[in-house]
């Protein structure tokens, strides 16, 4: 099975913590994490980047205040100001790398950016999975997503893996991942830094893609979500269905938002799949 290396890669405004597994592969795809406590690239892909690397070139950044990437001097006073940042993030760790197109493959937050990508930059990007998508219109705050936001207000290990078993759909089968998830991501939501930076995102709400513009993007897009999603319900993708040209969905039941974990071997062969125009 494929390594897994780490990297900080400094660019001209940016240092990113890079996860890679596969290089040398020919086609790319770029993994983009998710928001929440501690969360990290390696949290949230590790089993994606050791199975598609055996084919693909997988890149998996933490993104600008988030795990061990670097976080802004000056905080953004708003989520359109943190987007230009992870976008322009991005495309320098695109460029640094000599990477001119790559499917692209978004988590919860991490779908948002990809939509945010696919506006400002289509023609470096092919085939996009997004993966329990929120941020739309009919999105919710669910209690599940704002006991997270309240994580920082008595923090705790017991408080973080009570939250963490709301992202599953079965908490006891789930509970060897979860508290493993739990240790490692505790001990980065305590790092400063970090925290400053989640509870400045965190106090940011969500700009909806206007329709007009979801309705000019033209790369194929293939939407993943967990029918039982306590945190970005299923009908953020439904909504995203209607408005996004050349999109299709695949959803799972008795699965929650970590699609990637939960079905890990379907998830895996499923986007595979479909960047290889099989689906």
């Amino acid at each position: 099975m494929t390594n897994i290396t780490q990297q900080l890669i400094r660019t001209a405004n940016y240092e990113t913590y890079l996860n890679r597994a596969g290089e040398g592969n020919s086609e790319v795809i770029l993994f983009l994490h998710g928001s929440g406590p501690g969360v990290t690239s390696f949290a949230n892909w590790r089993y994606a980047l050791k199975d598609c690397s055996e084919t693909y070139d997988c890149l998996a950044p933490d993104l600008l205040g988030f795990g061990n990437s670097s976080h802004p001097d000056t905080l953004p006073k708003n989520r359109q100001g943190w987007m230009d940042l992870w976008v322009n993030q991005l495309m320098e760790l695109l460029d640094e790398l000599g990477v001119q197109k790559a499917h692209l493959v978004g988590n919860s937050l991490g779908c948002s950016i990809a939509l945010e990508l696919l506006l400002e930059h289509p023609e470096r990007f092919d085939r996009v999975v997004l993966m329990g998508p929120g941020g739309t219109p009919n999105t919710k705050l669910s209690p599940e997503l704002a006991r997270a936001k309240g994580f920082y207000d008595n923090p705790s290990p017991k408080k973080l893996r009570q939250i963490m078993s709301w992202f599953v759909y079965d908490a006891k089968a789930m509970a060897p991942i979860i508290d493993a998830i739990t240790d490692y991501r505790y001990e980065t939501a305590m790092k400063p830094e970090v925290r400053i930076s989640n509870d400045s995102i965190f106090a940011t709400a969500a700009v909806p893609v206007p329709t007009t513009a979801l309705r000019r993007i033209e790369n194929p897009i293939l939407l993943v979500h967990g029918r039982d999603d306590m945190v970005c319900s299923v009908e953020s993708s439904y909504y995203l269905l209607s408005h996004l040209p050349n999109a299709q969905l695949h959803v799972y039941g008795k699965c929650g938002h970590w699609t990637q974990i939960e079905k890990q071997e379907s998830f895996n062969y499923l986007i595979q799949n479909y960047f290889a125009d099989r689906i």
